[in-house]
């Protein structure tokens, strides 16, 4: 028996990196899982390789920045697959640059692509979690929104990041009475491709930071959402799960 037996989830951003990785877990612990993202040459072969390891996904393409198609895609999925258990709010992509130099566009594009994203798939989400007497919703935060970082141009992804905070403690309020649990994990430097091609030298300066001695990997982000996902976690809501090797709490006087 699986920990996701029988369980339908929908993950967001399933192309690669995080999500890809908790696709293939998720579906190996025995989860019905429905996918997208708008690279739907990656998101198909998630998909293929999910099949491939004896488990069942659909693939989607869908912008998630367009609250209809989100809605299209999350009714549809509940008729198909009968209900949702679980939406992991994964995808995201924020631009980075030096506040001094941040356009009003990058900062729209920031938050609309890791803030507004996680409200419309939520929001479309959420009616069937209530009718089904309840369900979980896992949202990707990050470190950023803990604490600053000096001269890394994320002051945007830090807004959105905070956001996606304070919107999980706010669902986890609301959904408590109908067993809707609501938690996030806060992420540090996990190599996914988002993180681009590093150089061997760039790879071991990153490594040298972290207090464990590595970067992470989306495997350990993969785990912890497991967790989350699963009947374990049924008394933990509210929650934020920083996975950073450490380098958040073991360096914040650095």
């Amino acid at each position: 028996m699986g920990r996701l037996n029988d369980k339908v989830v929908f993950i967001t951003g399933t192309a690669g990196g995080q999500g890809r990785s908790a696709a293939l877990l998720f579906a190996k612990e025995g989860a019905y899982v429905i996918g997208c993202d708008l690279k739907e040459k990656e998101a198909a072969e998630t998909a293929e390789m999910v099949r491939a390891q004896g488990g069942k996904m659909d693939s989607s393409i869908v912008d998630l920045t367009d609250p209809d198609a989100v809605t299209r895609w999350i009714d549809g999925g509940v008729a198909s697959a009968g209900r949702i258990d679980v939406l992991y709010n994964n995808a995201g992509n924020p631009r980075m640059s030096p506040f001094g130099e941040m356009t009003r566009e990058d900062w729209a594009h920031t938050i609309n692509m890791e803030l507004n994203t996680v409200f419309y798939a939520s929001s479309a989400a959420w009616n069937h979690l209530v009718a089904q007497g309840g369900g979980a919703i896992i949202n990707t935060a990050s470190v950023i929104g803990h604490r600053g970082y000096g001269a890394t141009g994320q002051a945007a992804h830090a807004a959105a990041k905070g956001g996606v905070l304070a919107l999980t403690r706010q669902l986890a309020a609301e959904g408590a009475t109908h067993k809707i649990r609501v938690n996030s994990i806060s992420p540090g430097t996990i190599l996914t491709p988002a993180l681009g091609v590093l150089t061997k030298e760039q790879l071991a300066e990153v490594n040298d930071m972290q207090p464990i001695g590595r970067a992470g990997q989306p495997e350990d982000i993969a785990n912890c959402a497991l967790y989350l996902a699963s009947d374990e976690a049924e008394w933990v809501t509210g929650a934020d799960f920083v996975i950073d090797g450490g380098i958040t709490q073991i360096l914040s006087t650095s």
